[in-house]
């Protein structure tokens, strides 16, 4: 294969990542979560693969016919923020206006965020909450707190979206990446695993979501904090 023909290879994977947000909305609508968050986990592990790959093979000069950034965002808005934010509203984990607020609230501020120029940092981090609901969504799903526990959560990470706190990109924020990286496969297969037992609360998974969501939440304000906004 010529390094053209690689390259667009590169945006064929990432556009499977429709196919999958597809598969996900229809277990949505029958009320399959656990079937769901599977395919967006698979959705999710395309998403952490084609960037180095992008990168790699260099699309943006050997593949320019396709925008790779654009066709990211697209995906990323519909694996990362629509699809959860519906399945929140839907599965009575927050009951009468506390869903309908949480469906409003992570659908409009993020396409504000996922349009704002100054959300990557110069070490690759993000600047405010990167709009991962699928991410924590899901660990509501495993956790099932309190409505109103869920509610706080939803509305302060909304809100640090928009406050300059470091949250790492665990392939390509390099400080701390030997840790970080684990981390965030860690994390993938203990949503794999309690998934695939439908959210049992007798599941050690639980566990280790939370310990892993904990590290990949806290990790880039704590090298704020150490080293500094521009550390």
């Amino acid at each position: 294969m010529t390094l053209s023909q690689k390259a667009l290879c590169v945006h064929l994977l990432t556009a499977t990542g429709a196919i999958f947000a597809m598969l996900a909305m229809l277990a949505a609508v029958d009320k399959d979560w656990a079937l769901m968050f599977l395919w967006l986990l698979i959705a999710f592990i395309v998403d952490g693969i084609d960037g180095p790959l992008a990168r790699k093979y260099d699309t943006k000069t050997n593949a320019p016919e396709f925008d790779g950034v654009l066709l990211d965002v697209i995906i990323d808005y519909l694996t990362y923020i629509f699809i959860p934010a519906y399945a929140l509203f839907k599965s009575g984990l927050l009951p009468g206006w506390t869903g309908w607020f949480a469906m409003i609230i992570i659908t409009f501020a993020s396409v504000m965020y996922m349009s704002d120029t100054r959300m990557k940092t110069k070490d690759y981090s993000f600047s405010g909450f990167p709009g991962c609901w699928n991410m924590l969504v899901l660990v509501l799903f495993a956790l099932k707190p309190a409505f109103f526990v869920s509610l706080a959560v939803v509305a302060f990470l909304a809100v640090v979206m928009f406050f300059p706190v470091k949250f790492i990109h665990p392939v390509r924020t390099q400080r701390w990446r030997t840790i970080s990286l684990p981390m965030a496969l860690a994390w993938t297969g203990f949503a794999a695993w309690a998934a695939w037992v439908d959210f049992d609360p007798a599941s050690w998974a639980h566990w280790g979501l939370m310990i892993t969501s904990v590290y990949l939440l806290a990790a880039g304000a704590v090298q704020q904090l150490i080293y500094g906004k521009d550390g």
